[in-house]
């Protein structure tokens, strides 16, 4: 059975004319479309030019910063930048160090002087912290951290040097693009429908109850595993997982508004309906209508 198949290149198609920066920053570009014919730029990263114009060489979202535009691949590894917050996961302790998956080509490291002692103690790290390392962190655990330190071979270096960061404990974990994680000022959120929601650069997203414990005294490495978690809790906390797949499925922005938008906007489904196919194209189009609203 034979077919005919049309096959259409995006550098032979019409491009849509941007009329300002914000509509340009906001559209998916596609390789060999241009992003921009002004004069005057400078191409970064997942761009090339070609007959004076700014094309761009992968799939993904132009970001400018003042004269410099750059193409963010929608797919790929989490590229570290410093001061970005990071949940991981250990998978190696090893001499003075943690080796953890934070979703980048190479696992990157947490030092054991990079790490509160338990009680915020202050002092050199000796024999004996190395000797306890495995009851600070073990395999498997999860943790939030700060990307301190990009090395050149492109391993990230970690620091949980706030009460802040520190071993998770009772939650769910979701795994996004990290294109898809909006840089604010900051990706720890207590969310009004009781939830509290952490946002890694890296694309590891950190859903769990909200706790009037913020582990001090313990520098971090506290958990609540024989804390009851309320069956309200465990519905929002499943609602709130479910509204963010279905973000994500659209490929919309991750932030603490449009995740808290589409909540709302899912109280109508059960929390079993998100996943089908039309609940979740209804809530992000809804969210998408109320962000836009919000802007104007």
């Amino acid at each position: 059975m034979e077919s005919n198949v049309i096959i259409r290149l995006a550098c032979d198609r019409v491009d849509i004319p941007l009329f300002n920066e914000e509509e340009r920053s906001r559209r998916l570009f596609t390789p060999g479309e241009i992003v921009t014919s002004e004069q005057g730029f400078m191409r970064g990263h997942g761009t090339y030019m070609e007959d004076e114009n700014i094309k761009s060489s992968v799939a993904g979202v132009m970001v400018q910063v003042n004269k410099l535009i750059t193409v963010k691949a929608l797919k790929g590894r989490y590229v570290g930048e410093i001061g970005d917050v990071v949940v991981a996961r250990v998978t190696e302790v090893q001499e003075k160090r943690w080796k953890v998956d934070t979703n980048s080509r190479l696992d990157s490291v947490l030092l054991l002087s990079s790490v509160n002692l338990p009680g915020g103690e202050l002092r050199r790290r000796g024999v004996e912290d190395e000797k306890q390392m495995r009851k600070y962190l073990q395999e498997g655990d999860l943790i939030s951290a700060e990307v301190q330190n990009v090395h050149s071979d492109g391993v990230l270096s970690l620091h949980t040097r706030s009460l802040k960061y520190g071993k998770l404990s009772q939650g769910i974990l979701i795994k996004v693009f990290p294109s898809l994680i909006q840089r604010r000022k900051t990706h720890f959120h207590n969310l009004p429908c009781g939830a509290s929601i952490i946002l890694g650069n890296n694309g590891f997203i950190w859903i769990s109850p909200i706790t009037n414990a913020e582990g001090e005294g313990a520098g971090g490495f506290t958990q609540n595993l024989e804390d009851v978690v309320t069956k309200q809790d465990r519905e929002t906390i499943a609602r709130i997982r479910n509204c963010i797949l279905a973000l994500a499925h659209c490929k919309m922005m991750l932030y603490d508004t449009s995740i808290l938008f589409a909540y709302e906007e899912s109280l109508k489904y059960e929390v079993h309906e998100l996943l089908h196919q039309e609940a979740m194209s209804d809530v992000a189009f809804l969210t998408q209508h109320r962000l836009a609203l919000l802007e104007k």
